[in-house]
Protein backbone atom coordinates (compact mmCIF):
# COMPACT_ATOMS: atom_id res chain seq x y z
CA UNK A 1 0.00 0.00 0.00
CA UNK A 2 1.56 3.24 -0.82
CA UNK A 3 0.42 6.36 1.82
CA UNK A 4 -0.43 9.25 -0.66
CA UNK A 5 -3.09 7.23 -2.59
CA UNK A 6 -4.23 4.45 0.28
CA UNK A 7 -3.88 1.36 -2.73
CA UNK A 8 -1.63 -1.19 -3.51
CA UNK A 9 0.60 -0.13 -6.02
CA UNK A 10 -0.16 -1.42 -9.69
CA UNK A 11 1.35 -4.73 -11.18
CA UNK A 12 2.97 -5.21 -14.24
CA UNK A 13 0.75 -4.44 -17.61
CA UNK A 14 -1.05 -7.99 -18.60
CA UNK A 15 1.12 -9.44 -21.67
CA UNK A 16 -1.59 -11.16 -23.60
CA UNK A 17 -0.97 -14.85 -22.06
CA UNK A 18 1.50 -16.91 -20.49
CA UNK A 19 5.28 -17.04 -22.32
CA UNK A 20 5.39 -20.49 -24.62
CA UNK A 21 8.51 -20.81 -23.40
CA UNK A 22 7.79 -20.89 -19.60
CA UNK A 23 4.91 -23.04 -20.46
CA UNK A 24 7.58 -25.33 -22.17
CA UNK A 25 9.99 -25.70 -18.97
CA UNK A 26 6.84 -25.99 -16.29
CA UNK A 27 5.61 -29.05 -18.92
CA UNK A 28 9.07 -30.36 -18.73
CA UNK A 29 9.94 -30.10 -15.20
CA UNK A 30 6.79 -31.31 -14.93
CA UNK A 31 6.97 -34.56 -17.15
CA UNK A 32 10.93 -34.52 -15.54
CA UNK A 33 9.01 -35.06 -12.03
CA UNK A 34 7.15 -38.00 -13.30
CA UNK A 35 9.37 -39.67 -15.18
CA UNK A 36 11.67 -39.30 -11.46
CA UNK A 37 8.67 -40.79 -9.66
CA UNK A 38 7.78 -43.48 -11.63
CA UNK A 39 11.80 -44.95 -11.33
CA UNK A 40 11.06 -44.32 -7.86
CA UNK A 41 8.15 -46.53 -7.77
CA UNK A 42 9.65 -49.46 -9.39
CA UNK A 43 12.59 -49.69 -7.74
CA UNK A 44 10.50 -49.50 -4.33
CA UNK A 45 8.06 -52.26 -5.75
CA UNK A 46 11.03 -54.24 -6.75
CA UNK A 47 12.39 -54.00 -3.33
CA UNK A 48 8.97 -55.16 -1.99
CA UNK A 49 9.15 -58.26 -4.04
CA UNK A 50 12.72 -59.33 -2.64
CA UNK A 51 11.41 -58.58 1.11
CA UNK A 52 8.31 -60.90 0.39
CA UNK A 53 10.46 -63.73 -1.35
CA UNK A 54 13.07 -63.82 1.93
CA UNK A 55 9.78 -63.67 4.31
CA UNK A 56 8.55 -66.64 2.16
CA UNK A 57 11.99 -68.71 2.54
CA UNK A 58 12.29 -67.61 6.13
CA UNK A 59 8.48 -68.78 6.78
CA UNK A 60 9.05 -72.08 5.00
CA UNK A 61 12.55 -72.77 6.80
CA UNK A 62 11.06 -72.58 10.06
CA UNK A 63 8.61 -75.06 9.38
CA UNK A 64 11.00 -77.53 7.69
CA UNK A 65 13.07 -76.95 10.75
CA UNK A 66 9.81 -77.31 13.17
CA UNK A 67 8.84 -80.64 11.03
CA UNK A 68 12.37 -82.22 11.47
CA UNK A 69 11.98 -81.45 15.31
CA UNK A 70 8.85 -82.92 15.38
CA UNK A 71 9.56 -86.08 13.28
CA UNK A 72 12.77 -86.83 15.45
CA UNK A 73 11.50 -85.93 19.25
CA UNK A 74 10.96 -88.41 21.89
CA UNK A 75 8.09 -90.27 22.14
Amino acid sequence: MTPETGSAPASAPPTGGADPAEARRVADAAYAREQRNLAEEKKNERYLWWYLGYFLFGIHAVAFVMILAIKHANP
